[in-house]
């Protein structure tokens, strides 16, 4: 039997984890479906501006996020959405995994991981190419990876790595992996982690799952890492081209909104990076992230005919018939 949920979240970094959270403890059954977990959050070291932290770590408080969402029953699916319909009174969303509908939609999908752009990547996306270390790292435990990535998000993409693969080969473009030549060496203490440096990915190769990394050498040599994981890391870009035709974009491929987070289609919402608002700060992503959430509450209660007056907190009353959220 075909599963219908109350909304789908498209996007899994601090909007659409934050959308969920919101969703989920008003009642409504929800799933996040996104390519990644955190998103832009992943590249940020430290993040000195989020209310209630002096520091945080951008992974750490996606995990945080994340742990609150799944405490309040929020499935979450790793995957690429390709295809977004408006089938009869529910919205359609396709990706690899299957189809899903659902009775409102909010699209937070940010920027979308960048591609390498070479011959296999595409063909073995899901059964072996990843964009997400922390999604998908404990998939490859006792087996070999390869790790395009660099810099200060690509060291903790790799120590994840070889917390569970037998060995990790960390292909970089320069001399060095990060700046930082204590925490390379630390890492490189462990023992199963072999560098790379100055390489070029050429393809990605295997039949039914990944199965050879081919690199360039700075020496022109071609070397074939044999693998059974390929995870590129290497940045984010705006993808919305799925959403065009779908609802209205601006001249920049962004999501049009209104102050409630509408979209230009009824049912559907939008919050963070993914949106014409110009301030892409992570508290406004989570902010407008909770606002998509209650204007999508309030238009699936309209769709059972029950008139939200205000939405100001999680406890219920009933006054003059109809559905009051009131601060408690």
């Amino acid at each position: 039997m075909e599963q219908v949920y109350d909304v789908i979240i498209v996007g899994a970094g601090i909007a659409g984890l934050t959308a969920a959270l919101y969703a989920s403890r008003q009642g409504l059954k929800t799933i996040v479906i996104g390519a990644d977990l955190g998103g832009q959050l992943l590249l940020a070291p430290e993040i000195q501006n989020f209310p209630g932290f002096e520091s945080i770590r951008g992974f750490e408080l996606v995990r945080r996020v994340e742990s609150q969402c799944r405490l309040y029953g929020v499935e979450i699916v790793f995957d690429e959405v390709t295809e977004l319909r408006r089938e009869g009174g529910f919205f359609a969303v396709k990706c690899s995994s299957g189809e899903f509908k659902s009775l409102a939609l909010i699209l937070a999908c940010g920027k979308a991981p960048k591609e390498l752009g070479i011959p296999g990547e595409r063909e073995l996306k899901g059964r072996g190419v990843s964009y997400c270390v922390v999604c998908d790292a404990p998939l490859f435990k006792g087996r070999d990876v390869a790790l395009v990535s660099w810099g200060q998000h690509g060291l903790e993409a790799a120590d994840m790595l070889a917390s569970h693969a037998k060995r990790v080969y960390w292909v970089f473009p320069g001399e060095r992996p990060y700046e930082d030549e204590d925490a390379v060496r630390a890492l490189l203490s462990r023992g199963n982690v072999e560098l790379v440096p100055r390489a070029k990915p050429l393809a990605v190769k295997g039949e039914r799952k990944v199965e050879v990394l081919a690199v360039e050498l700075a020496s022109g040599e071609r070397r074939e890492l044999p693998v059974e994981g390929v995870f590129v890391e290497v940045g984010y870009e705006p993808r919305t081209g799925f959403l065009k035709g779908f609802v209205e974009l601006n001249e920049r491929g962004e999501v049009v909104v209104d102050k409630e987070c509408r979209a230009s289609v009824p049912g559907v919402f939008a919050a963070g990076d993914v949106t014409d608002l110009p301030y892409k700060q992570a508290v406004i992503a989570a902010g407008m992230g909770a606002t998509a959430a209650l204007s999508a509450y309030r238009y699936i209660m309209d769709l059972r005919g029950k008139r939200v007056a205000s939405v100001g907190d999680w406890r219920h009353f009933k006054r003059g018939g109809a559905l009051t959220l009131k601060l408690g």
